[in-house]
């Protein structure tokens, strides 16, 4: 089993697509303490390098030894092996020079035994140890609690993929989605699907028109994109460009829905003079 908590972390697919591959063809072939005998065999067998595995090592994921054996780190929370069913590792050497602390094992050379050895990011199951088969059961009610509460919300494993999406658009930086943009956001989703957002960025890249090359210079902004009038117009790509669409619609500058959101900023802008305007008059006003 994997757990989404490891693998689906900005951290582990900022990785190669090899070096993911041997992740999982590693833990696929670790036993039930998540030691693996052969990785260099493998390593071979996915038709991975030396750099892929270095790599692994350098992130975090698996831990080494001399030995040659080596453990995939977050094994116990990737899999929960019920009492009648564990056979603990042969490697009880290399076992016994690790610590296991909420799920994940550490070196015990790399902690202080006065103290708790400091959590990486990933460890996220409870802290309360209250025996390894009841620790283990609280985590999987834990982890389907949280998956039912934050079913329509914008948690931050959503989140994180949609501003690197937009961001690669390189229009206005999108740095965090949260208070009215999430919900407007969320709202969106629910509505059209959880991979719309991604349609309607593809279809922002068919567009010149979006990306600032109408008569105004005007760009898209995020907030902009989320409102629901304009997201369902994004999203049946009614601003994609007319060789691009091909289906026989008229230029950037000559459709109906061009023309209105050019209308749209013309009001804004219109509206953006009088409160510059009336700015002005009240400062000649001011008695220095």
């Amino acid at each position: 089993m994997f757990s989404m908590k490891i693998i689906d972390t900005d951290h582990f697919l900022d990785m190669p697509t090899s070096t993911q591959l041997l992740y999982f063809h590693l833990s696929m072939r670790a036993d039930d303490d998540g030691f693996i005998a052969s990785p260099k065999k493998i390593m071979k067998i996915a038709g991975c390098s030396d750099d892929d595995m270095k790599l692994l090592i350098a992130k975090g994921f698996v831990i080494p030894f001399e030995s040659g054996v080596c453990v995939i780190k977050h094994w116990r929370i990737h899999n929960y092996i019920q009492t009648d069913r564990y056979n603990e590792t042969m490697y009880k050497a290399e076992k016994a020079k690790l610590i296991s602390d909420n799920g994940a094992y550490h070196m015990q050379e790399d902690c202080d035994l006065d103290t708790k050895c400091i959590h990486d990011g990933y460890d996220v199951d409870t802290q309360v140890r209250l025996g390894k088969v009841r620790l283990e059961l609280g985590k999987d009610r834990l982890d389907n609690h949280r998956s039912d509460s934050d079913e329509s919300s914008v948690n931050s494993d959503e989140s994180t993929p949609i501003i690197t999406a937009w961001n690669e658009l390189g229009l206005q930086k999108l740095v965090s989605i949260k208070n009215n943009r999430a919900t407007l956001l969320k709202a969106r989703l629910k509505e059209y699907g959880q991979d719309s957002i991604y349609q309607c960025i593809e279809h922002i890249k068919e567009s010149s028109f979006l990306r600032g090359q109408n008569n105004r210079s005007w760009i898209i902004s995020f907030d902009w994109l989320i409102k629901p009038n304009n997201y369902i117009k994004v999203l049946e790509r009614n601003y994609v460009d007319k060789e691009v669409n091909g289906n026989g619609a008229a230029g950037t500058s000559e459709t109906g829905e061009r023309k209105l959101a050019d209308w749209e900023i013309r009001q804004l802008e219109s509206a953006k003079q009088i409160d510059i305007e009336k700015a002005e008059r009240e400062m000649q006003d001011i008695d220095f």
